[in-house]
């Protein structure tokens, strides 16, 4: 069968692509995916231990893509997760976007209520924060969560099937041409239009498909640090004003960008499978709880020639912390870290924080990372805890690594199409966004790039 459009990714970009132009036109979509169904991807293993019998894929592939086993946290502004209004080059229609796609996100059951911090709540954390030169950034939040999230994925591939929407899963893209998409198994699948959505996981993949067909990419920045879980109690105040509260840093010492990112209020540590390494990340239930809160503290790194490849730097990275774990993340204690000493299970179990992911090495994080990046975070830590008081205290967990990759960014015009006609790319695997809403957003711009496209043409 011949299609009008072929969506390479069931993550955010492509389902909501697919939504955009179902809704607004008769070309039929389809749907490629290497992953499974929602139900499919739960874990055998609890959610909040490792489990050795999950594939990397089954983690971050499938429908939803990585935003399915995920904490569900929606970012309401335009600047988070990316930059809408610099990629359409429009600033009120960057915010009219983020509208419409968490008026998607509701209509297949997110939750109504939402974490909008009052001018007195903003005024006082910014204030506190910039007396220790710390920038606060005040967001917008819709918490899903972490269980609630895959039946809003499963609602929205429903409504996108009655609309018909087609989906072919477990099949891997090999190549994409103008026109054709080759799938592992051999055959071929023709269209008129080809968007190219495969999220993190196809991030490598994308940039080889890049270079072969002669598109123009450029190496992004790329975030590594640590997943540090303290106790609830000590930044429940700060929670109360932001959902995911957000502090950007620049430590003293090699004034590097650090950043704070992906907070679990009373969440769970969790293992992130890669293909060759295995780093951390953090859920938060909307039923179940603990008595610990964790969050990722990320240092910026971006380098130039003669080595730009972050993403080989940071892979390098993860996998020798990886080593250094026996196959497992690294766990330590803040007061043994900044001793010199490695961590051990008993000095972890006589503190105050007990770890809600237990599937770790005990051993020492300063030998995974590099001394400017542990720089970073030490002196990072030390001024949130001016502003967090007991966040850098000597029974403060830290996990290692946590990575976010940023895919190489494909060189497209405003309508996402890239230089081969007909061909457009959106989401993270492109290198054009770094989370859930924005990824959402750029399916729908491409989509839009795809409808205008075709009127033109039925025009003439």
């Amino acid at each position: 069968m011949v299609y009008n459009v072929v969506i390479v990714g069931a993550g955010p970009a492509g389902l909501f692509a697919a939504k955009e132009i179902a809704t607004n036109s008769k070309l039929n979509v389809l749907v490629i995916d290497m992953g499974k169904e929602v139900k499919e991807r739960v874990c055998p293993a609890s959610t909040y231990k490792a489990c050795t019998k999950c594939n990397p894929c089954s983690i971050m592939c499938g429908v939803g893509g990585a935003g399915t086993l995920s904490s569900g946290l929606l970012n309401l502004r335009p600047d988070i997760g990316g930059d809408l209004a610099t990629l359409i080059n429009n600033e009120s229609e960057s915010w009219d976007l983020i509208k419409y796609v968490d008026t998607i996100f509701l209509e297949n059951g997110a939750p109504n209520s939402i974490y909008n911090p009052s001018q007195e709540e903003t005024d006082y954390l910014e204030r506190k924060a910039a007396s220790v030169g710390v920038r606060f950034i005040p967001i917008p939040q819709r918490h899903i969560g972490s269980d609630k999230a895959p039946k809003v994925i499963e609602n929205l591939k429903k409504h996108l099937e009655s609309l018909g929407v087609r989906f072919l899963l477990k099949k891997k893209v090999s190549k994409v041409n103008k026109g054709i998409v080759e799938l592992r198994d051999g055959s071929k699948i023709r269209s008129k239009y080809v968007l190219v959505a495969p999220g993190r996981s196809g991030a490598n993949w994308l940039a080889e498909e890049s270079r072969r067909l002669n598109i123009p990419s450029e190496y992004q920045p790329i975030d590594i640090g640590v997943r540090v879980e303290i106790p609830a109690v000590i930044i429940d105040p700060i929670i109360k004003i932001g959902r995911d509260p957000k502090f950007h840093i620049y430590p003293e010492t090699y004034d590097d960008f650090v950043r704070t990112f992906c907070v679990n209020s009373r969440g769970f540590v969790v293992q992130e499978v890669y293909d060759d390494f295995i780093g951390v990340n953090g859920h938060a239930m909307a039923e179940k709880t603990s008595e610990n809160t964790n969050f990722a503290l990320l240092v910026r790194v971006k380098l130039t020639e003669p080595l730009e490849d972050t993403t080989t730097y940071g892979r390098t990275i993860a996998m020798q912390t990886t080593t250094l774990g026996g196959g497992k993340p690294l766990l330590q204690m803040l007061g043994d870290l900044k001793r010199g000493r490695r961590s051990t299970w008993e000095r972890i179990n006589r503190g105050i924080v007990k770890p809600t992911l237990s599937n770790v090495t005990p051993g020492d994080v300063s030998m995974g990372l590099s001394h400017r990046i542990l720089t970073d975070l030490m002196e990072g830590l030390d001024k949130l805890d001016n502003i967090i008081p007991g966040v850098s205290s000597s029974s403060t967990l830290i996990y290692a690594p946590e990575i976010k990759f940023s895919a190489n960014r494909v060189c497209t015009n405003l309508d996402l199409e890239t230089p081969i006609e007909n061909l457009f790319v959106a989401g993270d695997g492109a290198g054009l966004s770094r989370g859930l809403v924005t990824a959402a957003a750029t399916g729908i711009i491409a989509a839009r790039g795809i409808l205008k496209k075709e009127e033109i043409q039925h025009n003439n």
